[in-house]
């Protein structure tokens, strides 16, 4: 059983199959201690090394294809680790033996929603490359007016310092005064570009929130800082967006698949989606800022009735009598 050296390092997520064709080109593949070439295959035994540093790897017909949703928080970094010591997204995941997980584009620190992560580097690749076109849907929360002037030009296209950009779809879905949310669609992953698309026309966003990246749609009843891993058909559905082939060891098994099981048998409450969750934040912070009788709706403070003085049948004590000893009605002893 054999595979191609550039196939191999591709899906192991250290780039594209095109960049590592040019990696070994370079001369700086070995496998058993020999220069690798372009088009070699490699065994399951083979010792394969890049800049003489070791590389571990799989057949493919050995790896079982994963792919996982991650619900990323605010003030999480999309890295494997960060000298400032900030949480970072790896931290939350499923450890996998013998294999890593590569992540599907990125958020910013700012930004919650949707990440993927899958084992299969070839699948991350394709997943982010711009001639796929894959798309990425957002929930953005924008101050500021948004003129239908504005929105034509966001959607024909504006100029960033990076290129021309533009949002494939626009619509509103919520919010209220200069606070508003709208839905907005790209189709690449260039860093910041819908916050940057939005501060071209002079509007700031506060919140962004990704619901969406290509055919997986973030599961309502998936709460921030959690995972859930997708079965067969999923992952078989997103494989065929970017003209991958599906694999026969594809999705859920073992703890995985006993976890969503149970997931499906109880599932947890669904959430509120981004823009409601704030309505009702702002509503919440506007009724704490009333007195309390008002929020009830009543017109005066409500008094609390006082309760029959046989209530219980205990004999209500005289403020003005003297107490008596602790203990002379507990069958204590008085020294």
């Amino acid at each position: 059983m054999s595979e191609k050296l550039q196939k191999v390092l591709a899906r192991v997520g250290l780039g594209s199959r095109r960049y590592m064709e040019e990696v070994i080109a370079a001369g700086r593949v070995s496998v058993n201690g020999q220069v690798a070439q372009v088009g070699e295959r490699i065994e399951p035994t083979d010792e394969l090394r890049i800049d003489g540093r070791k590389v571990q790897f799989q057949i493919e017909d050995e790896i079982r294809r994963r792919v996982i949703i991650y619900y990323k928080p605010e003030g999480e970094i999309c890295s494997r680790s960060d000298p400032e010591k900030r949480p970072t997204v790896f931290e939350q995941l499923p450890q996998i033996p013998g294999d890593r997980w590569v992540m599907v584009g990125r958020l910013d620190i700012n930004s919650t929603g949707l990440l993927l992560f899958t084992n299969d580097g070839e699948l991350a690749n394709r997943l982010m490359h711009p001639s796929n076109e894959i798309e990425r849907e957002y929930a953005v929360r924008v101050m500021g007016e948004v003129t239908p002037a504005i929105v034509k030009n966001m959607t024909n296209g504006v100029v960033l310092d990076d290129g021309p950009a533009k949002f494939e779809s626009f619509s509103e879905i919520g919010g209220e005064g200069i606070n508003r949310w709208f839905q907005v669609v790209v189709k690449e992953g260039r860093n910041r570009e819908v916050r940057r698309i939005f501060e071209s026309q002079g509007l700031k966003v506060s919140r962004l929130l990704r619901t969406r990246y290509g055919t997986v749609i973030l599961p309502r009843e998936l709460r921030t800082g959690r995972w859930i891993e997708l079965d067969k058909q999923d992952i078989d559905n997103l494989t065929k967006s970017v003209e991958l082939k599906p694999r026969q060891g594809t999705g859920l098994f073992g703890m995985a698949k006993r976890r969503n099981e149970r997931m499906q048998d109880k599932p947890m409450a669904a959430r509120r989606g981004g823009y409601l969750r704030q309505q009702r934040r702002d509503t919440d912070e506007a009724e704490t800022a009333k007195p309390s009788f008002e929020r009830r709706g009543d017109s005066a403070p409500a008094k609390r009735e006082r309760r029959d003085d046989n209530f219980g049948n205990r004999e209500r004590r005289d403020e003005n009598a003297p107490r008596k000893p602790y203990g002379v009605n507990k069958g204590f002893k008085k020294f």
